[in-house]
């Protein structure tokens, strides 16, 4: 028909599309019918088709499938464990008589549709899509480990061990992920490499039909059974191939070991590339606890404060000699193991992790494009390097993921057969043959020529720092003052800030900038308007953004910028990335609806450090994103949920997604109604209703600060003021005592969860007593058991005390302790994020960067800092305790 060619003239494999609908046409005849009438979905499905032949055959095999990708397709956004562990509870209710081993392997082809669709549709970077079906795996493993730890208590009842008082505790077990699913970088046809640690030795109760037995055996069953239920394989293959040889022993190892066993072995026995292993490690299903308990016990044996370059260097080496790495198939170039290819540029970042992490914590981090950026922030590698090993790692990868999902087979190889490269070329988006083969020597020629420059032999003093025409010097950056120290000795985890943007040496030294007038809504628009597509916007978007972060840090270190004035320009700079952001989620909108959308009322409403105009370096974006719902959509056929969701999706992404150029926000979204069980975005009437019935008390504390940042700004402040009204007049109708001891029992939770734990002698000076939160709980409670909302034209903490007193609810006792103790709190925290990054902790054993900090804030000493930081919190806390007092 008509309609099926245009359609598939431009995709990769027409002939192979063509014949998928043919055969579902005769196959099921109904679906057909209902794909023509559907365009979209109708694309969507042949597009599969054409990039896989083996997800073809899964939609043949299930063309119910097609139902339920279109209710999918709407949501762009990446799935959690949880929500795909929901969908996996429901597909088992619906096909309770399938073995449990198919069942998983039909759940994974099944969601394997909906994430394949949006690799190929481009609708998320790679580090997502690879996160989305790591999260598929975590939630398959956590539903076994249910399924087979209720079947084992039915034996045997509960495994138990006695804590150090002499209880009987449940004993715990978790699932330890490695390898790649360990680092969220699974493939789609990868296997998963896991450890099975339980908590402590002991037995079980006995209250089960074979009664009682050892904890070993029980865990040791355990692990067996979720092997079975995951890997069994079955005339529908298995969920997943399971590797256990790189747990303690390797094969004749036990399967499941106790944490004290498992610690013992990496501190004493386990050999330098066993090590290497658990820069890859985090708990994927089970209690975390037990792992967190483990890392932090081996996490020095990994990352050692001993350890040279020239070991660390050498110890990948034989690591990737044992590996045989340089293995080349006789069928085509090995994408994974290959000269450039991923494994090297895994191993780049890991041996200079396994050099510098143990002096330097900010670099442990497991997934491979997060280590990349972190180590260009330390100049180990250059900004030049940092760019090709990332495109590098986006190119290769994406080319993995189409050889494996042509038949759904973990393969690596690049075919020598001029027909299936031609194919190839087009599935990973070459316009022809030459392109591709010109793309692959070029990614894998700057990977190999990295890799030679990193292992290649030289001491460390020429390795590092990293050696390129834009290499970092001294000479490069800018003093303000014969007698100031560099900002790149001053804060060190901004060098890399300096090294990707020194063609701004004379612009940062020869203007005196005027950040109160600084107009970054035009001059982001502008840098993100003249792209052409999304990843070129949400690039320029990132250079744009750090370029004038890099000039309020410059300013700050210099002291030429007072405190208020960076917060403000902060909050500034953040709420024109939010436009700029919206921006680009209206024209992805519109390409994706194929029209033009002239109104788009959406609201971004910001709380916290956002909402009360205090943004600082490394701060959250706390929204809630309502939409108008009474406003007619471009599509008909969508709801305003399932059209929002998409919005959602795409302005996250824009703000918070990880690429080369770096990330600008995390957003937090938790603060909507029903937190993580809610929508990601609300309509106006859901949000209002929620906040007039059901809303908690702490989620009003949270909304006093509620302010527009963005989006359409009238519909924005009219929700706003609602909102706002609503929440004030809720707590004048409440029990004043009813709100203190509400208010007072939240800022106590708080402060044994957060700052219980402490680490050592290190002072908490958010979530510990006295610190910012007493204030903070104190304000809001004040207004809104006196109804004394924020002005609109300043939401800061000193004006809102200042109000707070001028209307008689703040005595001038508490008003001098509460301002003096923010404006002290929050100088310190100003200066602990710009020198170490965002921390709540005064790190009193890292003298030196106190002493910085001490100088900074105009203080003697680091006794001086101390005994002032004393001083206030006890203030601080005799002034909340005064307000809350019974």
């Amino acid at each position: 028909m008509e309609k099926l060619e245009s359609l598939i003239k431009d995709l990769p494999d027409a002939d192979g599309a063509r014949r998928f609908f043919e055969q579902l046409t005769e196959k099921s005849p109904s679906q057909a019918r209902k794909l023509e009438k559907k365009e979209g979905l109708l694309s969507d499905i042949l597009t599969l088709a054409a990039f896989s032949p083996f997800l073809s055959a899964t939609i043949l095999q299930n063309p119910n499938y097609i139902s339920w990708l279109d209710r999918q397709r709407a949501s762009a956004k990446v799935r959690g464990k949880d929500e795909i562990l929901e969908s996996l509870a429901r597909f088992a209710l619906t096909n309770s008589q399938i073995e449990t081993n198919i069942l998983f392997a039909r759940f994974r082809r099944r969601e394997l549709l909906r994430i394949y669709l949006r690799d190929i549709r481009s609708l998320g970077v790679i580090a997502e899509i690879t996160e989305e079906i790591s999260n598929l795996a975590d939630a398959v493993l956590e539903y076994a480990l249910r399924l087979a730890r209720q079947e084992l208590d039915n034996r045997y009842g509960v495994p138990l061990e006695t804590d150090k008082k002499g209880r009987e505790l449940a004993a715990k077990f978790c699932i330890v992920a490695l390898g790649k699913l360990g680092s969220k970088e699974l493939n789609y046809a990868s296997d998963i490499d896991l450890l099975f640690l339980y908590s402590g030795e002991g037995s079980t109760s006995g209250q089960g039909s074979r009664g009682k037995t050892a904890n070993r055996e029980y865990f040791v069953k355990l692990s067996e059974n979720i092997v079975r239920l995951v890997a069994a394989q079955s005339g529908e293959g298995s969920a997943y191939r399971v590797d256990m040889r790189l747990r303690p022993h390797g094969r004749v190892g036990a399967l499941a070991i106790s944490l004290a066993e498992a610690v013992k072995y990496y501190r004493n026995s386990a050999q330098k590339w066993e090590k290497q292993v658990l820069i890859r490690s985090r708990a994927s299903a089970g209690d975390a606890d037990v792992f967190g308990k483990f890392f932090d016990a081996v996490e020095n044996s990994v990352f050692s404060e001993t350890e040279n370059v020239e070991d660390a260097l050498e110890n990948v080496r034989l690591s990737k000699e044992k590996i045989d790495l340089e293995k080349v198939s006789k069928s085509g170039f090995n994408v994974k193991l290959g000269r450039g290819g991923i494994r090297e540029i895994e191993f780049i970042a890991q041996a200079l992790q396994l050099a510098y992490g143990g002096r330097d914590q900010w670099l442990r981090a497991s997934h491979t494009l997060i280590s990349l950026a972190r180590l260009s922030d330390r100049n180990l590698v250059s900004e030049k390097e940092h760019t090709e090993l990332s495109d590098a790692y986006a190119f290769l990868r994406r080319l993995e993921h189409r050889l494996q999902m042509e038949n759904g087979l973990q393969t690596h190889v690049v075919p020598k057969n001029k027909e299936k490269r031609d194919l190839l070329a087009k599935r990973v988006l070459c316009k022809n043959l030459s392109e591709f083969d010109r793309e692959l020597e070029r990614h894998t020629g700057n990977v190999n020529r990295i890799f030679t420059r990193v292992f290649g032999g030289k001491a460390s003093a020429e390795l590092l720092p990293a050696q390129s025409g834009e290499k970092l010097k001294e000479a490069d950056i800018p003093r303000f003052r014969k007698s100031d120290e560099t900002p790149l000795k001053i804060s060190p985890r901004l060098s890399g800030m300096f090294a990707a943007h020194l063609d701004l040496k004379k612009e940062l030294l020869g203007t005196k900038r005027d950040f109160e007038n600084e107009n970054y809504d035009e001059l982001l628009f502008d840098s993100v308007k003249k792209e052409p597509d999304f990843a070129r916007r949400i690039a320029a978007l990132r250079t744009s953004w750090a370029r004038f972060l890099l000039n309020i840090v410059v300013s700050d270190v210099a002291k030429k910028l007072p405190l208020e004035k960076n917060k403000d320009a902060q909050t500034r700079l953040a709420e024109a990335a939010i436009e700029a952001a919206l921006f680009i989620t209206k024209l992805e909108l519109e390409k994706w609806f194929r029209t033009q959308i002239r109104e788009f009322p959406f609201a971004v409403l910001g709380v916290g450090k956002l909402g009360g105009g205090g943004l600082d370096y490394e701060s959250d974006l706390d929204l809630i994103l309502i939409y108008d719902d009474e406003k007619p959509l471009p599509d008909k056929d969508l709801t305003h949920a399932e059209f929002y969701s998409r919005a959602v999706e795409i302005f996250v992404n824009s703000l918070s997604s990880f690429t080369r150029d770096g990330h600008l926000y995390r957003v937090d979204l938790r603060l909507r109604p029903d937190g993580k069980n809610g929508a990601s975005s609300v309509g106006r009437s859901t949000f209002l209703n929620y906040l007039q019935t059901r809303a908690a008390i702490w989620e009003w504390l949270a909304l006093v600060k509620l302010r527009t940042v963005g989006g359409d700004l009238n519909f924005a402040k009219s929700v706003e003021n609602e909102a706002r009204t609503i929440i004030h007049d809720n707590a004048k109708q409440i029990d004043e005592n009813n709100l203190k001891e509400e208010t007072k029992s939240i800022r106590q939770r708080l402060e044994e969860k957060k700052s219980g734990a402490r680490k050592g002698k290190e002072i908490d000076i958010k979530f510990g007593s006295g610190g910012m939160l007493d204030i903070y709980f104190a304000v809001r409670f004040l207004q809104l058991r006196d109804n004394i909302p924020d002005e609109a034209n300043d939401r800061s903490t000193i004006f809102a005390l200042e109000k707070l007193h001028a209307e008689k609810s703040l005595n001038d006792e508490d008003l001098q302790n509460f301002s003096d103790g923010y404006r002290f709190l929050s100088e310190l925290d100003h200066n602990l994020r710009l020198l170490i990054g965002r921390s709540t902790r005064l790190p009193l054993a890292n003298r030196s960067t106190v002493e910085i900090i001490a100088k900074r804030m105009n203080l003697s000493s680091i006794e001086d800092l101390i005994e002032k930081l004393t001083f206030h919190r006890l203030s601080v806390r005799n002034s909340f305790e005064s307000i809350f007092k019974n």
